[in-house]
């Protein structure tokens, strides 16, 4: 048996000093530090001065694997998440090729047994042509179904509502959606072009793929899910006016449509561009200081339920070019949950509701069964970290493979000290715990 002794365990919205026993890789039980437990035989963590906390799930990344595995794959993306917090992840389906097929959404879980540091499962993308795939996935091995209503090429970009009425009147399992109008985004693309020819400056970004982009694509998705009752998952919310939206009244488990913030539309604003330029080009695109505001208030008042990251990597080559060759997308699963403690320092939100948005709320999202809380019986998938360790990022302690980060001369006063799957540690005090390689698991869904 694994004891963790003396920690600050964050859970369900308290903070209390206690003691997590874990044992075959579940916890065992959540006690109170002053009860008498353990025997010689126990291994015990000492967590005095540190914060324990349910480990993070995030619902959206991009691991690169397989066909791009230049930018990223998924042991080494994986790694980079161990040593974020981030216990579990939920990958998207526009690698090469797409998982668009059972038998490539089979071909990653296979990598994903093997070469996943932590729990890993797969979105299975919805195109153009393969609504009779998309009926036959099964609910308890897969997140959902993402269909990209706009920031896509070839049969991912699904825009077209007759086929997406087919798809949210058939499938019963959650839809994600990425969404911006594709006709609006090729309108203003043109007008900055007539502007600035292949010299199209940075901040033109948001005003290309703008606001009323976003409110367009995300506003059908919606009218959409209400007229089926389909169950709609929005991702990356990056403008105030798609607040309008959501809903706060009834709690996540009655909610038919949820969203999601990502740590960049929480971080950063357009007045970045100019020192960070390509660095920060995601779609949807990092808007004014207005929209982040806007943003982090629906986090905070439950409008939008999850706090994610996005993680795409690309190279550094790639990254350094003009507006319309450099790729949107950036590393992050390294970074959010320290990104979002240096927010907690700030006063600007509490630990407790970190830990509802990044653990507890993608496990209810996704109907994850047993993880995203410290709770008996639960897998032991846990992070604890130093709120008053301050460390600044940079080359030498980055695990990306595309080694760089938007983060890079940050310097945040929080750390993630060590990170447990399935009650082994795989990250210890800036190292990967080789050893435990083998500790993640296939995540599965009450469904």
């Amino acid at each position: 048996m694994t004891i963790i002794k003396n920690a600050t365990i964050v859970n369900e919205g308290t903070s209390f000093l206690g003691q997590v026993l874990i044992e075959n890789g579940l916890i065992r039980d959540v006690l109170p530090q002053s009860q008498d437990v353990g025997g010689e035989d126990d291994e015990v963590i000492d967590a005095a001065g540190l914060h324990l906390l349910p480990g993070v799930i995030d619902d959206q990344v991009h691991f690169r694997e397989p066909g791009l595995t230049h930018k990223g794959n998924i042991r080494s993306e994986s790694r980079a998440a161990a040593a974020g917090g981030i216990t579990s992840f939920m990958e998207m389906p526009n690698t090469n090729p797409q998982t668009t097929t059972q038998a490539e959404w089979q071909n990653k879980m296979e990598i994903g047994a093997r070469d996943a540091m932590v729990n890993y499962s797969f979105f299975f993308g919805g195109t153009n042509e393969n609504i009779d795939q998309v009926l036959a996935v099964s609910p308890t091995d897969t997140p959902g179904i993402k269909i990209f209503m706009g920031s896509s090429t070839g049969n991912m970009l699904v825009d077209n509502r007759e086929i997406l009425e087919g798809v949210f009147s058939k499938s019963k399992l959650l839809i994600a959606t990425h969404c911006e109008d594709e006709a609006t985004i090729r309108a203003n693309t043109a007008l900055f072009k007539e502007k600035y020819g292949a010299h199209v400056p940075m901040s033109a970004h948001p005003l290309i793929r703008s606001e009323e982009a976003c409110y367009l694509s995300s506003s059908l998705a919606v009218e959409i899910a209400k007229k089926y009752d389909t169950r709609l998952h929005i991702l990356h919310i990056s403008t105030a006016k798609e607040l309008s939206l959501f809903d706060n009244t009834k709690p996540l488990s009655d909610k038919r449509i949820t969203a999601e913030a990502c740590i960049h539309h929480l971080w950063f604003s357009d007045a970045d561009y100019l020192k960070k330029g390509t660095f920060i080009k995601w779609n949807p695109a990092v808007k004014t200081a207005a929209d982040r505001s806007a943003v982090f208030e629906a986090v905070l008042d439950n409008r939008i339920d999850i706090i994610a990251t996005d993680h795409a990597p690309h190279t550094l080559e790639e990254k350094q070019n003009t507006y319309f060759n450099a790729p949107s997308g950036g590393p992050l699963v390294q970074h959010a949950l320290p990104a979002m403690l240096e927010l907690v320092q700030q006063g600007k939100i509490t630990l407790e509701k970190v830990v509802e948005k990044m653990s507890h709320a993608p496990a209810e999202c996704f109907q994850l069964s047993r993880r995203g809380y410290i709770r008996k019986g639960y897998h032991a998938d846990l992070v604890l970290v130093d709120l008053n360790k301050s460390w600044t990022v940079s080359k030498e302690n980055l695990l990306y493979h595309c080694g760089w980060s938007p983060f890079e001369e940050t310097t945040f006063s929080a750390a993630v000290v060590k990170t447990l799957v399935n009650g082994k540690v795989v990250y210890d005090n800036g190292q990967i715990v080789e050893v435990n390689a083998n500790a993640a698991q296939a995540l599965k869904f009450r469904r």
